[in-house]
């Protein structure tokens, strides 16, 4: 087996000030060991706030901002939670832009814990199967969503996680789903 399955594949995090630390730093690590080029995009540039749950943790810095990132750059999309960064991203339309655009092109999007709410607030979740932190169950539900109570939800091009302690499906999962999609991707441009 491959020990480097997206070898090469350019994946973007994004996340702003609030980003639960950890729902970041871990998943990114197994992208980077998978072979993923992965690019921190943030609404401006510098640096972002990580969180440990409600106290301060690392800083991060941003590679890129929302203004200069294009969805078809990248192939894969990753959305760390954090109740702060996810309710001021799930505002900010660029972020919103971004989802959706990938969403219409059926690129693969991993969001836990909080980072669902994005994808609520642009409008895509509706028929879709998935997790995230318990509280926003209702928020999906009345989006049109179908939450459930399951470590780690994969449909279609997304897979979604529940919280910290999900991580470690959500990085399988996830890693599953970026290679699925890009074997896809690359067989239907050999057609």
């Amino acid at each position: 087996m491959n020990d480097t399955p997206l070898d090469g594949m350019q994946v973007a995090i994004i996340a702003m000030d609030g980003v639960e630390s950890v729902e970041l730093t871990d998943p990114r690590e197994a992208l980077e060991k998978a072979g993923a080029k992965v690019t921190l995009v943030a609404p401006s540039d510098g640096e972002i706030q990580g969180m440990k749950h409600g106290e301060k943790g690392e800083r991060f810095r941003v590679d890129m901002t929302l203004d200069d990132a294009h969805p078809d750059e990248f192939d894969a999309v990753l959305l760390p939670g954090g109740a702060l960064n996810a309710d001021k991203l799930r505002m900010d339309p660029r972020a919103r832009n971004f989802v959706q655009r990938f969403d219409q092109a059926r690129k693969p999007i991993a969001a836990i814990c909080h980072a669902p709410w994005l994808l609520v607030s642009s409008g895509i979740v509706k028929m879709r199967r998935m997790t995230s932190y318990y509280t926003l169950q209702d928020d999906i539900r009345n989006a049109g969503g179908m939450w459930e109570d399951r470590e780690v939800v994969v449909d279609g091009n997304w897979v979604t996680s529940r919280q910290p302690k999900d991580i470690p499906a959500f990085d399988r999962e996830m890693i599953t789903l970026f290679a699925t999609q890009r074997a896809k991707t690359e067989s239907a441009a050999k057609t």
